[in-house]
């Protein structure tokens, strides 16, 4: 394969990838609109195109044409990059991620991901925990109560659950013996019904302790605490507005794709189904994932913050621990 050619397919696959993660984005906010307005008992986006499909073309149109207003007590240079800090993260991981199967086009076999790292896992715990620089930063940058204390609880929530949420990652490691996704993927192939090597029925606390931890690493409902509407107005996205706003916004739902692209990878299998493996099925497992997230912000209220913490460290923690030295036992004696 000649040099422009490599050149020109990594940059077809990070078009694509970034093509796909910002559309994901925004019709994951037309999904969450419908299914909480279906489980709240309401309709939901309707009006702006069938089914409501153009809403998100719309609130992102208006977002762009919005004042941006910046407080004068505000640092500048840090309110205007924090957004970007945040942004960024959440695509990134998105470079690791095995979409399906390498197939063979115009005569090269080209692998669907943008590289097959070796430590593609240390290469998304890397990546995922920078975001919370960018709203630690702008909540601090903000000049605001409201966002400074917003900014704390998140910042103290990303170092209480990433512990627990890497060490759910550790038995799975121990193993699949790689670091590889690509890997992972290959080992849970095959199996009873094409599922039955699925590294969630080999373990499923490790899953359930993730899963759990995802949902407190991207800021969701009922681990939504550094928002938190009602005690904080908006948290650390109080004094934001126009793009700055709707780049936070498109942060957190690129999190929640990469957590869910994570788990359906790892745990579920990844492009592997029951019947004719294909990308097709990764894209299902996360939209499953995506419905899950929205699930649980309808059926669950907020907790306090002293519970989050002890459930981050009190109950996950050592969970995960016991989990990582039991499967490390199981593995030497069978």
């Amino acid at each position: 394969m000649g040099d422009l050619t490599y050149i020109a397919i990594i940059i077809a696959k990070v078009t694509a990838i970034f093509i796909a993660v910002i559309s994901g984005c925004a019709y994951a906010t037309w999904l969450e609109r419908k299914l909480l307005g279906r489980l709240q008992q309401r309709m939901g986006p309707t009006y702006v195109g069938p089914f409501g499909l153009l809403q998100p073309l719309a609130d992102g149109l208006k977002l762009l044409f919005k004042e941006d207003l910046v407080i004068s007590k505000s640092e500048r240079v840090i309110f205007a990059i924090s957004p970007i800090i945040a942004f960024i993260p959440g695509f990134m991981a998105f470079a690791v991620i095995p979409i399906g199967p390498p197939i063979e086009l115009f005569g090269y076999t080209i692998p669907l991901a943008v590289s097959d790292l070796n430590i593609g896992i240390l290469f998304i715990l890397a990546t995922t925990s920078l975001g919370v620089y960018g709203i630690a930063l702008g909540g601090w940058a903000s000049g605001s109560k409201y966002s400074l204390l917003g900014a704390i609880r998140s910042s103290a929530q990303m170092v209480s659950y990433e512990v627990s949420y890497g060490l759910a990652l550790v038995p799975i490691l121990m193993m699949a013996g790689t670091l590889s996704l690509h890997e992972m993927v290959s080992q849970q192939a095959g199996g009873w019904l094409g599922i039955g090597n699925w590294y969630v029925f080999k373990n499923p606390i490790a899953f359930l302790i993730f899963w759990i931890c995802a949902i407190a690493e991207t800021n969701r409902a009922p681990f939504d605490m550094p928002e938190a509407e009602s005690e904080l107005v908006s948290g650390y996205l109080t004094e934001y507005s126009s793009m700055k706003f709707s780049m936070f916004f498109v942060g957190e739902y690129a999190n929640m794709l990469t957590a869910a692209a994570v788990m359906a990878t790892v745990f579920f299998g990844g492009w592997n189904g029951p019947i004719a493996s294909g990308p097709w099925w990764l894209v299902i497992k996360v939209i499953f994932f995506m419905v899950m997230y929205i699930w649980i912000r309808a059926s669950f209220p907020r907790i306090r913050y002293d519970q989050l913490m002890d459930l981050g460290w009190k109950v996950l923690f050592p969970i995960a621990l016991l989990n990582v030295l039991v499967t490390g036992l199981l593995m030497y004696l069978v």
